[in-house]
């Protein structure tokens, strides 16, 4: 009688146990849910408002010789969440071959805020392309503009009000058409079209 009893109180605990882990499953849905509604999150936008490539090319020792200047805007459309930029790296890539890197200073980016920077990237770097990408960069000779990776790395924090959140480490990617510029201050191409970069993320994702 007493194993029956205490088969009957085990069955009613876990019962009970499950209805309130649901019960607060629910619950953070629910407050989970109020906060984006309440808060609205949109995606921080980057973009390459203009790419200025006045050098680049590849010697017979695979050495790449370039001058790159990046203006960059980042631009935060939330109106209820401030960012702190705790680190910013900034690598070009030619044919997946990384020749250059920046790091941005830490600053704070307010609600609605618009920041603007420049990147110049110049000098020697080796290289190693396969064939194949050797014939594309030969091609892209002939033609005058340039396949140019930009890969951002951040670490970031949000402000909402008074709290802040812990770090997220989102990655930035802008796949540029850049044209060579001429000694006669003149563009091969049709010169650079503003180009806005996508978002890879790993940590808190605003979409």
């Amino acid at each position: 009688m007493n194993n029956f009893m205490d088969e009957d109180y085990c069955c009613c605990c876990n019962n009970l146990v499950t209805i309130i882990c649901n019960l607060i499953i629910i619950l953070l849905g629910l407050i989970v849910f109020l906060l984006w509604l309440i808060i609205q999150p949109k995606a921080v936008k980057f973009t390459v408002t203009n790419a200025s490539l006045t050098q680049f090319s590849i010697t017979n020792n695979n050495t790449l010789n370039y001058n790159l200047v990046l203006d960059i805007m980042i631009q935060n459309p939330n109106r209820k969440l401030g960012i702190y930029y705790d680190n910013i790296e900034t690598l070009v890539f030619y044919k997946d071959s990384r020749f250059d890197f920046q790091t941005l200073e830490t600053f704070f980016q307010h609600q609605k805020g618009i920041d603007f920077f420049s990147l110049v990237f110049e000098g020697q770097q080796v290289i190693f392309l396969s064939r194949y990408q050797i014939s594309k960069f030969e091609e892209e000779k002939k033609d005058g503009v340039y396949g140019i990776d930009v890969k951002i790395f951040l670490n970031v924090r949000f402000k909402l009000g008074l709290f802040k959140t812990g770090k997220a480490k989102p990655k930035i990617r802008c796949n540029l058409k850049v044209p060579l510029r001429t000694s006669n201050v003149t563009f091969l191409g049709d010169g650079f079209q503003v180009t806005d970069c996508d978002w890879g993320y790993k940590g808190i994702l605003f979409r």
